[in-house]
């Protein structure tokens, strides 16, 4: 009896040994949140290099989210941003997702402000209605200035229009990797360089008890943390469960290419095509192409023909990809993040944005080294509610799009998440609420209006509030955006002011 008690003492005790699988920016971005936030915490990192088709290793374009990691792990702008060759993004131009509707902009910011008893897009929501609306996103700051191509200043003045703008980033992925690289080695996270051979599984409970090495050696751990990419190297040897996507997402490829740098931008452009979607991305020193599509409707070699028509170059060789998510990313005493727990195609650039979040989640729910089913149990609800979430948010573009392609067409009954939240809005212009929500309400309405989905009834609270009334209002607001947009610095002076900043 003394003995069990002993064990159980033993098991409660704080994780203090941590390994996590995996060389790519998601592999060093756990191994430096763990030994930065996680007093007393020892870290080793097998940095096996990820697969090409490890999109959160691979995809520049970050989420706003990516600034609030580099915050928590205390890495500076110098170093994460401009050191590293990487630049920042304010939104997405999305272009013929329906035929005959103009273009619109995905920004990271507020659209409208709200007046009245009712939310601004109700607001709007009655002017379009009367065939009087502007675009919805001549609303947002963040659009405007996008489109302007110009860049927000490091302190925007408070309660301005501007100043709850956020920005996402365009990164250089190699230069980046390596920062996080020496950054971790600063830390003190050990390295130990090798293949996985082999995940030897303890015999009673089933945890991993080491992983082995091609060489001939092992590493031992409390904790480990799975970031090898879609074949969840380390996460699999438990059990290979995966829930499948393709039903609704069904683009499975993408090839991507890298030409001479143009006029530095903030916006990126996501355009739909017959089968798939292409897209362009600007660093200071370079043009990012990629061209996502689905292999049952446009071949390899037709694929990279597109992308090289468009890019001026050759593409690079076509990734494959299996869009779905585990059920359960923790199992006993390993953790899958990246891509080893999701995979989604990179419309909205959430790939690293999931990464971190999981890494967060992870620091949060730090359990002891039992790894209790309870604990778990909670991880893996919220990581996949957030998971989940995200592809509701990818595949609504899909959903309230209209182009006469095969492509285009519905390919299987829209999942009940997302059915309920089209349903919900095209009635009355409301969205449920969800936990985890990884967009605000404003990224719903600029993809849901942007593509034309407007509400059949007006919310009765926009009643109090006369149309013409509305409509100056609107007017004024768009009127003092057009104002300030000079004031602001363009994408080029943005990046060269930072670049002196750090030279000086």
């Amino acid at each position: 009896m003394p003995d069990g008690g002993c064990r159980v003492t033993m098991l409660d005790e704080p994780v203090r040994k941590v390994a996590v699988v995996g060389g790519g920016i998601v592999g060093w971005s756990a191994a430096v949140a763990l030994k930065r936030r996680v007093p007393g915490l020892s870290v080793t990192i097998v940095p096996v290099a990820p697969p090409d088709n490890a999109l959160a290793d691979r995809m520049p374009q970050t989420l706003p989210s990516a600034i609030g990691f580099h915050d928590d792990v205390g890495l500076r702008e110098e170093d994460a941003v401009l050191r590293t060759g990487g630049g920042w993004r304010l939104g997405t131009l999305f272009e013929d997702w329906v035929q005959g509707q103009p273009a619109y902009v995905h920004a990271y910011g507020s659209y409208g402000q709200p007046f009245g008893t009712a939310s601004f897009h109700h607001h709007w929501t009655r002017a379009a209605q009367a065939g009087s609306a502007a675009p919805y996103d001549s609303h947002s700051p963040a659009a405007m200035l996008a489109r302007a191509g110009r860049m927000l200043p490091p302190d925007p003045e408070p309660g301005s229009p501007f100043a709850d703008i956020q920005a996402g980033l365009v990164l250089d992925i190699g230069r980046y990797r390596a920062m996080l690289e020496a950054f971790a080695r600063h830390l003190g996270v050990g390295v130990r360089e090798g293949a996985v051979a082999e995940v030897q599984l303890r015999g009673g409970d089933g945890f991993i008890e080491r992983v082995a090495l091609a060489d001939g050696g092992s590493v031992e751990a409390e904790l480990f943390v799975d970031a090898s990419g879609p074949g969840g190297v380390v996460r699999g040897a438990i059990e290979a469960a995966w829930e499948d996507w393709r039903p609704w997402l069904p683009c499975d490829r993408l090839t991507h290419a890298s030409a001479a740098a143009t006029a530095p931008t903030t916006l990126d452009h996501v355009m739909a095509l017959p089968a798939g979607w292409r897209w362009q991305s600007s660093l200071p020193g370079a043009t990012l192409h990629g061209l996502c599509y689905a292999s049952d409707f446009l071949s390899d070699e037709d694929a990279s023909r597109l992308l090289a028509e468009a890019s001026g170059v050759e593409a690079l060789p076509v990734i494959g990809f299996h869009q779905g998510t585990r059920p359960e990313p923790w199992a006993r005493n390993c953790v899958a993040i990246g891509d080893a727990a999701v995979v989604i195609e990179p419309l909205e650039w959430t790939n690293l944005h999931l990464a971190h979040s999981a890494i967060d989640r992870i620091v949060s729910a730090m359990p002891g080294r039992a790894c209790h089913p309870l604990e778990i149990a909670d991880y893996n609800r919220q990581a996949v509610a957030e998971g989940t979430r995200v592809r509701d948010f990818v595949l609504c573009h899909y959903a309230t799009a209209r182009r006469p392609e095969p492509f285009w067409q519905p390919h299987a009954a829209l999942p009940e998440s997302l059915a309920r939240t089209l349903r919900l809005f095209a009635e009355r212009g409301r969205l449920p609420f969800f936990e985890e929500e990884t967009f605000a309400r404003d990224s719903w309405l600029a993809i849901l209006l942007g593509q034309g989905l407007i509400p059949r009834r007006i919310d009765p609270l926009i009643g109090t509030t006369p149309p013409q009334q509305s409509d100056a209002a609107m007017a004024g607001y768009r009127a003092a955006i057009t104002r300030a947009l000079l004031q602001f610095p363009t994408a080029a002076q943005h990046h060269a002011a930072q670049h002196a900043r750090i030279t000086r």
